[in-house]
């Protein structure tokens, strides 16, 4: 399997998506949306976790080389992918939907955040990357509209 590096996938965002940054947060990198830097970090578009964190643990990413890359969709376009909108887990644990949040190369709910229609990918190939594509768009989109909504009036 041909897999995509974090790298790559950071650079996409950077060079297809207007007004995005890269800003090392939280132990993650993590694209954010800002047009000239008008907030502090911005809002999200996709963070890469390249480790286990305490209250996320459930992707094993304490294995050599395992990354995940998440995002946020729209709620229409999650439960089309997964049937439901799972519930809030309590701290430390993961939602309640039947998928294996170790595998990869394949597109699955977040384990922590899929309450929130964010989803995720350990170690793309090429080829999901592809299609990967498609919902890193989508959450771009909805960044911006995010973005338009509350602090477009402000710094006009």
């Amino acid at each position: 399997m041909n897999e995509v590096s974090p790298i790559k996938i950071i650079d996409f965002c950077l060079k297809n998506l207007d007004h995005t940054v890269l800003i090392n947060a939280w132990g993650e990198k993590v694209v954010f949306y800002n047009p000239n830097g008008s907030l502090k970090r911005g809002i999200y578009v996709l963070t890469v976790k390249e480790k286990d964190g305490a209250n996320d643990k459930s992707s094993h990413l304490d294995r050599e080389a395992i990354f995940r890359v998440n995002i946020g969709i729209k709620k229409n376009t999650f439960t089309n992918m997964f049937g439901a909108i799972p519930k809030r887990p309590s701290a430390g644990k993961v939602i309640d939907m039947n998928f294996d949040f170790t595998e990869i190369n394949k597109i699955i709910p977040h384990p922590v955040y899929g309450w929130m229609a964010w989803v995720c990918v350990l170690n793309p190939s090429e080829l999901l990357f592809e299609q990967f594509k498609l919902l890193i768009l989508e959450s771009y989109n909805l960044a911006v509209e995010k973005y338009n909504l509350k602090y477009e009036s402000e710094f006009r």
